[in-house]
């Protein structure tokens, strides 16, 4: 793998543990609405946009809850599981603590709204961590469009060829690929069923990168 400049990382199963945090948390959170669902249902729009992802859970839990008052109960749900079972992906702190040794740019580019990041880099402690900061409030079009990544080089000043980005989901890999960056793939059990053939490499553990 050739030396890069800048790493840029997804944050919801790429870089924290929260795929299955948030599965659970959509799953009671349909439930308090009058079905619970199995939260495994998940893997199936892992990745994908907000909208998709909850408008597929009341598909299958056969509600028509109002959208606020929907995630509004989820926003207290998911935050009571992070705060009790957030965790990061192995090795993700070693490798960000070896990049800024090795005097790299590292950034965050997520399509999670700004609290959930907030939340999340705060109970690991990454806050103030990240040369670049990207957020779904960011954006006007989420992945698998680039627009998040390239708006996070042109925050840097940096092209294409000087970035890896590390990500989770065939909708982020589309958007890196998409953006003329090469990419890695972090693979874990909620993304079995996206298509992670963009990446020039998949891992599961960030030992597997060598800096």
């Amino acid at each position: 793998m050739k030396d890069y400049s800048v790493y840029l990382f997804d944050m919801d199963g790429t870089l924290v543990d929260t795929e299955p945090l948030k599965a659970k948390a959509l799953s009671k959170t349909c439930g308090i609405f009058g079905n619970k669902v199995n939260p495994d249902i998940y893997k199936v729009v892992m990745g994908e946009s907000w909208s998709n992802v909850s408008s597929y859970f009341f598909k299958t839990a056969q509600i028509e809850p109002n959208v606020d008052e929907f995630n509004a109960k989820f926003r207290k749900i998911y935050q009571e599981l992070l705060r009790n079972q957030l965790s990061l992906n192995s090795n993700a702190k070693e490798l960000l603590v070896r990049l800024r040794e090795l005097g790299k740019k590292v950034g965050l580019v997520s399509s999670a709204f700004k609290w959930m990041v907030n939340q999340v880099l705060t109970q690991v402690k990454l806050v103030d961590f990240f040369d670049v900061l990207i957020t779904q409030e960011d954006v006007i079009e989420h992945k698998p469009n680039p627009e998040a990544y390239l708006l996070a080089l042109k925050r840097l000043s940096v092209c294409s060829s000087e970035v890896l980005i590390f990500e989770d989901s065939n909708a982020g890999l589309t958007a890196a690929n998409k953006a003329n960056c090469d990419a890695v793939a972090f693979k874990h059990e909620f993304n079995t069923n996206n298509d992670l053939s963009l990446a020039i490499k998949v891992i599961s553990d960030f030992n597997e990168i060598r800096v």
